[in-house]
């Protein structure tokens, strides 16, 4: 059984589409119009051998807050999705990632319930290219409101922001791929005590 995720979301600011493969090999297809976002994406797909479209035309001449949000907020519903019944997951992964100098460490539980923990360095820089830095939690936040999981992602340290942003989406990839992963030994059982995800 395919678990594919496909969501559109139309607003007066933006068009998005994505779909998602959560058994896929890592294959994407990024377009956001803001270059930084699209690597992040990219880095999501490939870590998470997810296979992963995601289309956005946004109002790129205002800014970028909008593409971005409802683009995280898209990409949430479509994990959900894919998700299905969660019947023999994982349900916990987590993973560490360093990137020079920086270090993030990234847990998750698709429990079905909705909950961010954020912390990163102070003082980083405000943009990477195009890229406001203060949107990496917003990202997070809206992926986590639609994704229905709780996600806790610390950056002890780093200095560049290239890096400090970049880790996170890697070790957030490897802890979803984790936690999505079916469980041969828990074929047919949800991981849960509730008898609900």
């Amino acid at each position: 059984m395919s678990r594919v995720g496909r969501v559109e979301r139309t607003t007066k600011e933006t068009s998005v589409l994505v779909e998602i493969d959560l058994d896929g090999t890592g294959k994407t297809d990024i377009a956001t119009g803001v270059g930084f976002y699209d690597h992040m994406l990219d880095q999501l797909g490939r870590h998470g051998l997810f296979d992963l479209t995601v289309k956005t035309d946004g109002d790129l001449h205002i800014d970028s807050h909008h593409t971005i949000e409802d683009t995280a907020l898209a990409l949430g519903a479509a994990f959900k999705q894919a998700l299905g019944d969660k019947v023999g997951i994982y349900r916990f992964g987590n993973c560490t990632v360093p990137l020079d100098e920086s270090l993030a460490q990234v847990t998750v539980d698709l429990s079905g319930r909705p909950y961010l923990v954020h912390t990163e360095p102070e003082k980083m820089a405000p943009m990477i290219g195009e890229y406001d830095t203060t949107m990496t939690r917003h990202i997070l936040e809206s992926f986590v409101a639609q994704a229905q999981v709780a996600l806790h992602v610390h950056v002890p340290y780093g200095r560049n922001a290239h890096h400090i942003v970049e880790c996170q989406f890697k070790a957030l990839a490897r802890a979803l791929r984790y936690a999505s992963e079916r469980d041969p030994r828990a074929a047919g059982i949800l991981p849960s005590t509730k008898g609900a995800l």
